[in-house]
């Protein structure tokens, strides 16, 4: 686009609002450039025809990311040189830059999973987080990047629980809305995912989700509410799934009356790849673009529907409107296309420093971690290749970043060992996925001074997992070899919460999720001490399969055929999910949420709640004092917890945390404020007959602890 042509264009006037620039670019097309501009450029094909579940299960890691490399061309809507309308390039998220306009995608850097984000428990984190994603973006030459993503983990199996935050929707907001804010300060537009309810994979492109309007309001649109009014994020992506029957696509009730007339959401929504199902009733529901083809927003359809009068054309370019004034808010019809060169070394340096503040603490019986550098004349790394033989950049599916570069575990370890000045040995032994050559992995663990165990799962897009206990053969690895060496730690590289029926052996386990670019850097700063791990569970670990929301209820997982043809999912454990669920049935779980241990110790005192009464309307303050007790600098997460005091809702929930980093015998006081008017609604409860969150009166109780079970403080506020 060339300066003459920018100036001959009304709709580039600067002095414009972005929507009235949108408004007089779609007065001037033609109807067949705006039906052109509905929907992405992609040849047309059947997602139906896709390999199922069970396919999928058995294909190799190699097998699924050759089969996502194929549907990964041409992720752009073409543009309209005769109306300076440019290419709109689209990429995926939100783990870093994945699948973008291209083939084959462009490199990035390979972020830790999203779950990991979340267990910094540190909006400052999120910051940098999607600062780095939205600068590759930007560099890369894309106008879109499809993330966050906040649905919640409703269970651990649920496929995409790497790249959505936890299962608790307030620290999925505010992590959320960080990542948004930072993304769209580079003129790039956030898409929030998935709109809505899309909280397993397993037949989601036809299971419908039954629940209760409270449940479905204070715990599962909460966080994408935040993205709105907190994020002003750009963008929503719509889910595959039914809600109450109806399409995520084509509910009105989902993308107009909720998210436009009482969010007040002035961006636009877009298709999950084929999530599409019709044409007028999509664009009428409030849908506004199609991706990735033109499957159901052709020219055919269109002009059918707009002959019938199924569609007005007023329709069609609110639609368009809503898009181009994003792209004008966002100076993308004026930035050329001209991508540039990622700075690897710095932001991988970047990602190293999230990931160790992500890694959790599990276990540390007799402070066997840190490890003394230079106590260990022989290490050795054991097992399977997923996790040893290079760095575990998790995740598969549309979000699977094609890293820059990476740092396998061995040479990782090899330079930090290096940097504090020890020449330890550090060898590997990679068990086969059959545990074929065991004794050979027992023999090295028998001669070598330090056994390091490397397992984990990492989960994919399209489908659920059949189990959390998927370690499978890798939970008989490490129980053997647990048996063998007693200086032995384990570290976790997971995707979600997994079971872990060997834990009583192990002295030492670090979650250090799935670290993509800078894996083999971040688990040996941890387990050297040059770091002090400092993030808690953001989803809960269960020490059974049984002590699950769904286990013998089917229709709460994975659904039931109720007569419809499809399967429907009943949400009845209503708001007892996560944390709740447990604490609502006495369950005790193998690590609850918020947990995570440190190298150093921590004490808190100095509790106070303040006022003691009040109207329901003015903000309550909490403050408690945190003391390092121990000898090495370390970070402690301050948690508020509140209990509602209404007829149905669960023992806690989270509305307030802080990090607090400290140098030894430090301390800090600090305040977390309960503010009734907030977005996330930390008093409220969603009031059927008002149609809104209402505070009601009574005595509300105030916890504050390190973890949802460890809240040694009370208070309680009257509201009158």
């Amino acid at each position: 686009m060339n300066n003459e042509t920018t100036t001959t264009f009304p709709w580039m006037d600067k002095s414009l609002s972005p929507r009235e620039r949108a408004e007089k670019l779609v007065a001037a097309m033609t109807l067949e450039q705006k039906i052109a501009q509905l929907h992405g450029a992609m040849n047309t094909i059947n997602i139906y025809d896709m390999p199922s579940m069970d396919e999928m299960n058995a294909m190799t890691p190699e097998e699924q990311d050759n089969l996502m490399a194929q549907l990964q061309v041409q992720r752009h809507v073409k543009g309209i040189d005769e109306l300076g309308i440019p290419r709109f390039r689209i990429t995926n998220g939100p783990v870093g830059v994945g699948m973008g306009d291209g083939h084959p995608s462009p490199p990035a850097t390979a972020l830790p999973m999203t779950i990991g984000l979340a267990a910094g428990f540190d909006p400052e984190l999120a910051r940098e987080y999607g600062d780095i994603i939205g600068s590759e973006t930007a560099t890369l030459g894309q106008h879109v990047l499809e993330g966050p993503g906040v649905c919640l983990h409703r269970t651990p199996i649920a496929g995409r629980n790497f790249e959505y935050f936890s299962e608790d929707p307030y620290l999925s907001g505010v992590m959320g809305v960080e990542v948004t804010k930072a993304i769209q300060e580079h003129d790039v537009i956030a898409m929030g995912k998935h709109y809505a309810v899309n909280d397993q994979e397993y037949e989601r492109f036809r299971t419908s989700v039954e629940l209760d309007e409270h449940v479905l309001r204070e715990l599962y649109l909460l966080p994408f509410e935040m993205l709105v009014k907190d994020g002003d994020i750009a963008a929503m992506m719509s889910a595959y799934n039914r809600v109450r029957g109806v399409y995520a696509t084509e509910s009105r009730y989902l993308l107009n009356d909720i998210l436009r007339d009482e969010w007040g959401f002035q961006g636009y929504v877009q298709s999950d790849f084929w999530s599409c199902r019709s044409a007028a009733a999509s664009l009428n529901a409030g849908m506004d673009h199609e991706m990735p083809d033109a499957k159901w927003l052709n020219e055919t359809n269109v002009k059918n529907a707009l002959q019938d009068t199924s569609l007005e054309i007023q329709t069609v370019d609110r639609a368009l409107v809503r898009r181009y004034t994003q792209m004008f808010r966002f100076n993308q019809f004026e930035r050329p296309y001209n991508p540039g060169e990622i700075d690897a070394k710095a932001h991988g340096a970047r990602s190293r420093k999230i990931g160790a503040q992500a890694a959790v603490l599990l276990k540390n019986e007799d402070e066997m971690l840190p490890l003394d550098p230079k106590a260990y004349a022989n290490i050795v790394i054991i097992g399977q290749s997923e996790f040893v033989d290079d760095a575990c950049n998790g995740g598969g599916g549309s979000s699977k970043v094609t890293p820059l570069y990476t740092v396998p575990p061995v040479e990782g370890m090899q330079n930090v060992l290096k940097e504090l000045g020890s020449d330890s040995l550090v060898s590997k032994v990679t068990v086969a996925n059959d545990l074929s050559n065991l004794e050979e992995a027992k023999e090295a663990a028998k001669k070598a001074d330090m056994v390091i165990l490397m397992a984990g799962l990492v989960a994919s897009e399209g489908f659920d997992l059949p189990s959390p206990n998927m370690l499978n053969d890798q939970n008989r690895m490490i129980d053997e070899l647990l048996d063998i060496n007693p200086q032995t730690v384990v570290v976790m590289k997971s995707s979600s919460p997994v079971m872990m029926p060997w834990i009583s052996k192990a002295k030492a386990v670090l979650e250090a999720w799935n670290q993509g670019t800078e894996d083999g850097h971040v688990v040996a700063d941890l387990l050297f001490g040059v770091v002090n791990p400092s993030g808690k569970v953001p989803t809960t670990y269960a020490a059974s399969e049984d002590d699950l929301l769904y286990a013998g209820r089917p229709e709460r997982y994975p659904g039931t055929d109720e007569g419809n043809g499809f399967p429907v999912i009943r949400y009845s454990e209503g708001l007892n999910m996560g944390y709740r669920w447990f604490q609502s049935q006495g369950i005790k779980p193998l690590f609850p949420f918020g947990y995570g241990l440190s190298y150093t110790s921590f004490e808190l005192s100095g509790f106070s709640v303040t006022p003691e009464k009040t109207d329901g309307k003015s903000p309550i303050t909490v403050k408690v004092t945190v003391k390092n007790t121990g000898k090495v600098a370390g970070a402690e997460v301050v948690q508020v917890y509140l209990g509602i005091p209404v007829q149905g809702q669960p023992p806690k929930r989270l509305v307030g945390f802080q990090k607090v980093h400290l140098e030894p015998n430090e301390s800090r006081e600090v305040t977390i404020t309960i503010d009734p008017a907030a977005t996330n609604h930390p008093m409220g409860v969603w009031d059927y007959y008002e149609h809104d969150f209402v505070v009601r009166p009574g005595e509300y109780t105030v916890y504050a602890g390190t973890s949802s079970e460890d809240t040694p403080f009370t208070g309680t506020v009257v509201v009158e």
